[in-house]
């Protein structure tokens, strides 16, 4: 039985979750739940603190987690991505006080603050800066001013929660970091590839629609080149001759730009509808 782990709690938690149940695997319904049994699909899923999962998979004590870039690479253990799963999208960056530093080469000799210690360190290490790593918990953005460190590194979003607190990010980012599928690498337990595959076909009905619109049979070439689909658009006649049924997979975020070129075209009865599974 394929053993998972799973973020309990966090940012990562509701969609590793959603994601998980859109691939039809049965997910916990009371938070209280550390284990749960998936007899079905022959997965067990394990419910951990994200920041603990890299370290499990790592150990070989569970096959493959769903957890952040970020914190596959601070935990510094035997495991590497399999799978980008598109969400929980996050840019760890250098900070400091307003006007202070422009470059990361002034940071040598500099205390900083951090909560991901070993994600930084390597950093460091690679560029051959020396400078003091102060570990901290939480609430990083105050340790310069509490007179802890001297510039901080730290997930950044938005970036109010810096300007709050007179910072501002300098340097290019540190790590462009989202959710993945983490495993050990060249160990292939019985039924990754299936997860894999269920987790491949979300990404894939996330991102994609089908449309299906009527258009005259003359015109068929000039609108399969704005609705190409993945291998090709399908045709079907209609009762008038004259006229086919097209169908076709098409990128969401480019649907209402279609629309508009196909009704141009000459193009009617244009639908669009969701796609809840795929295999590609």
């Amino acid at each position: 039985m394929l053993r998972v782990a799973v973020p309990n709690k966090g940012s990562l938690s509701e969609a590793a979750t959603t994601m998980l149940t859109e691939a039809g695997y049965r997910q916990r319904r009371d938070n209280r739940e550390l284990v749960l049994t998936d007899q079905e699909n022959h997965v067990e899923f394990f419910y951990l603190r994200p920041r603990d999962i890299a370290v499990y998979v790592g150990a070989g004590t569970l096959d493959v987690g769903l957890t952040g870039r970020d914190l596959l690479l601070d935990a510094r253990v035997d495991a590497v991505e399999l799978l980008e799963l598109g969400f929980a999208a996050s840019t760890f960056r250098f900070a400091g006080p307003l006007g202070r530093y422009s470059d990361i080469d002034q940071l040598a000799g500099r205390r900083l603050a951090t909560s991901y210690d070993g994600l930084l360190r390597g950093y460091l290490a690679e560029r051959g800066i020396e400078a003091t790593v102060v570990r901290l918990d939480g609430a990083v953005e105050s340790s310069v001013r509490l007179g802890v460190a001297d510039a901080i590194a730290d997930v950044v979003e938005t970036g109010s929660t810096l300007r709050a607190a007179g910072m501002e990010t300098f340097g290019e980012p540190i790590l462009r970091s989202e959710a993945v599928l983490i495993g050990r690498d060249g160990h292939e337990p019985e039924g990754i590839d299936v997860l894999i595959r269920r987790l491949q076909g979300v990404l894939v009905a996330r991102r994609y629609v089908m449309m299906d619109y009527d258009i005259r049979a003359d015109l068929v070439d000039a609108a399969s080149a704005i609705t190409p689909g993945l291998e090709s658009p399908t045709i079907s006649p209609l009762r008038d001759g004259e006229w086919v049924a097209v169908r076709a997979m098409v990128l969401r975020t480019q649907t209402n730009r279609m629309m508009d070129e196909l009704y141009a075209l000459g193009a009617r009865a244009i639908l669009t509808s969701a796609i809840h599974a795929a295999r590609i």
